[in-house]
Formats: structure tokens, sequence, C-alpha cells
């Protein structure tokens, strides 16, 4: 049989096996280390993007959240606005009530009443006065009554005030204020 020595031969196919392994290793090692570096790089470039849509956002959201304060502002504006311009054709509006409630009451007071004070709280007058006698006093409440400026007058006391005479009498009374329905109609076509 021949003497054939496979040694040298197994250690050249051992020495190209692990070549071959470490050149495998190197090539797995090479793609980690390049695939671990594009998954950070992507990662770090999401993030940075985030982080730039972020800015971007809280950015605008300071722009609207000003510009919000400013609607806020000018509805507060327009509000108070509204509101004196309501005031002013309410004054508009009721000038001439107070110069018919004035005229009114003249043409309600009979001869023989004069008033001495004349307070107005809301819709309610508080007349004080010297009448030469109760008759007079109750004509007052008479005109008054079928006034339709006027209604449901109240006599609160009568009092002897002879300094004014014999039968003279001193009267506190309360009256509510009102403006007929027709008048309230025109008043609103005005406005």
């Amino acid at each position: 049989m021949a003497n054939i020595n496979l040694l040298p031969w197994r250690e050249q196919y051992r020495a190209e096996k692990k070549r071959e392994f470490f050149s495998l290793l190197a090539g797995v090692c090479v793609f980690a280390a390049v695939a671990s570096f594009l998954w950070v790089s992507t990662v770090e470039s999401s993030i940075s993007d985030q982080k730039a849509r972020n800015t971007l956002l809280d950015t605008e959201i300071a722009v609207l959240s000003k510009q919000v304060r400013e609607i806020k502002e000018l509805k507060k504006q327009k509000a108070e606005l509204l509101d004196r311009m309501k005031v002013i054709q309410d004054l508009q509006g009721t000038r001439p009530v107070i110069v018919r409630h004035f005229d009114e009451m003249v043409r309600a007071i009979p001869d023989g009443v004069f008033l001495t004070t004349l307070t107005s709280r809301g819709k309610v007058l508080s007349l004080e006065g010297i009448a030469e006698s109760n008759n007079r006093v109750s004509s007052l409440m008479r005109n008054l009554d079928e006034s339709g400026w006027f209604a449901t007058p109240n006599l609160t006391s009568v009092k002897d005030a002879s300094e004014y005479g014999d039968q003279a009498n001193a009267f506190v009374m309360t009256v509510q204020t009102e403006v007929p329905k027709s008048q309230q109609q025109s008043q609103e076509e005005e406005l």
C-alpha cells in the first residue's frame, strides 16, 4: 500500500476554512457596524426632525396664543363699546320720557297743591307737598291715575299743615312711572 500523508492537506484545508471564517466574521462585523451606524443615524435624524417640528409648533403656538389674547382684548373692547352705545341709546331714548313725565306731572297737579320734594328711585316717584284741602290731594291722585304716564298713586301720609291755611294738609305719596305702549313702540322704531 502506498503511503500517503494527508496531514499537510488537512492543515491547508483548516487554514482555508479559518480564513473563510474570519473573513465571514469580518464581513458580518462590518455589515453589523454599517447597519448599526445607519440605524443610529436614522434614529438621530428622526429625533432632530421631531425636535425641529416641536420647535416650529412651539413658535406657532406662541404666535397663535398672542393672537388669541389680542382677539380676547378686542372682544372685551367691543363689549365695552357696545355697553357704552347701549347706555347712550337708552339715554337718548329716555330723554323725551323724562320731559313727558314732568309735563304730565304739571298737568296732573291741581290748583291749590304745590310740591316741596320730588324724589325718583328707579320707576318710583316720591312726592311731598302741601294741599289746601283733602279734596285737592284726592284730585291729584285721580289725575295721576288717569294719566298714561303714571300708575298706582299711593298716599302714604297726610298731616295737618295749619301754617299754610286752615284746611291745609302736608302729604306724602308715591307713584309709579311708566311709558304708554304707543310711545314705547315709537321709541323702538326710532332706535
